[in-house]
């Protein structure tokens, strides 16, 4: 399996190799970025939010990061590697009562959970591959079983034709070509149950922000990475369909009226939550 350049020094460190990231001197923000393969803009947000605030500073009054700082960021993409928010991630780190060690160790033994997932998914790839070269694919009935009664067959031609080439259409048909059809009824059950909770909880005036609607939207997020990797993000993006797409709405409205509208906003908070501006999200 092939891993990020930015993970290898805490993957080393976790299967038990000795690795100190120790630069000969502070570092820029560029050439912390350049060195473990993330933006400067990430760097700044995780300094603002007390993730990692570097302890130095040029001359210049620029930051300056120092060997400790950089091992943190290494442990910080360490955790978002195995999908924990960024209040999770500074809520563990920052515990003096967590034992480094067991940390590592506990971190490692996620890490093989997550490669046995992916070599799982690598042998669904194979047959995706194999049902594309015999011509297979979901049929109407299939995809009803999935999305439940309210989806059209046109909507994934369209879908097809729009993300197509895109790495999540990619999980997507990877994931529900190997569905049985035990496994479709029950994501179409589970559907309709979790979007029967989100109509009662708008009507019951559960507000944005709230602990139950992060909770839902978390719930909502999980459903839908059954699919794909969806991140906070994609979330946010998809939260905007429900609202600007009619027929999304209307879909929604037949639930419950501004369901859509209502569902988008809590996304929106519980994005904000873990580091995101609704505003600006992109699908990445």
């Amino acid at each position: 399996m092939n891993v990020p350049e930015s993970m290898a020094p805490w993957l080393r460190a976790v299967a038990g190799e000795e690795y100190t990231p120790r630069p000969a001197r502070e570092l820029t923000v560029g050439e912390v970025a350049s060195l473990v393969g993330i933006s400067i803009r990430t760097l700044h947000h995780w300094d603002a939010v007390g993730l990692v605030v570097p302890d130095g500073r040029t001359a210049g009054g620029y930051r300056a990061y120092s060997a400790d700082d950089v091992g943190r960021i290494h442990r910080v993409l360490v955790y978002q590697e195995l999908g924990f928010s960024l209040t999770q991630i500074g809520d563990l780190l920052d515990d003096p009562a967590v034992d480094e060690t067991a940390q590592l160790r506990q971190q490692r033994a996620l890490l093989e959970e997550r490669i046995g997932r992916l070599q799982r998914m690598a042998g669904a790839v194979d047959q995706i591959l194999s049902s594309r070269e015999s011509g297979t694919t979901l049929t109407a009935r299939q995809q009803a079983e999935i999305f439940g009664r309210g989806w059209r067959e046109d909507w994934a031609v369209e879908a097809r034709e729009r993300w197509g080439a895109s790495d999540e259409w990619s999980q997507f048909e990877q994931n529900a070509t190997g569905l049985s059809d035990a496994e479709r009824r029950r994501m179409n059950a589970e559907g309709e149950a979790l979007y029967a909770e989100l109509a009662e909880a708008k009507r019951a005036g559960v507000t944005a922000g709230s602990d139950a609607a992060n909770s839902l939207a978390e719930r909502h997020r999980a459903m839908i990475g059954q699919m794909f990797a969806c991140t906070h993000s994609m979330h946010v993006c998809l939260g905007r369909h429900y609202v600007e797409d009619g027929r999304f709405r209307a879909h929604f409205d037949d639930l419950e009226p501004g369901l859509g509208g209502w569902l988008a906003t809590v996304i929106d908070a519980n994005a904000r939550r873990h580091g995101i501006d609704p505003a600006t999200a992109a699908w990445e």
